[in-house]
């Protein structure tokens, strides 16, 4: 991949990444905050965690 591609997508990433954990008080969900977060791209997928990932981000 180009540099710059991959630039583009790990500021995404981290981005995502930092929105979701400073709002992570505002989701119902339990489970370790620390993997829900590295996880995000990949769980974005499941309904109930795009729904709490909204409310995260909404700040």
């Amino acid at each position: 991949m180009p540099p710059l591609l991959v630039l583009v997508l790990l500021i995404v990433y981290i981005g995502g990444g930092w929105k979701f954990w400073t709002g992570f008080n505002r989701t119902n969900f339990s489970q370790s905050r620390l993997i829900l977060t590295l996880l995000w791209p990949f769980l974005i997928v499941n309904k109930p965690y795009r729904q709490n990932f909204r409310k995260a981000l909404k700040g």
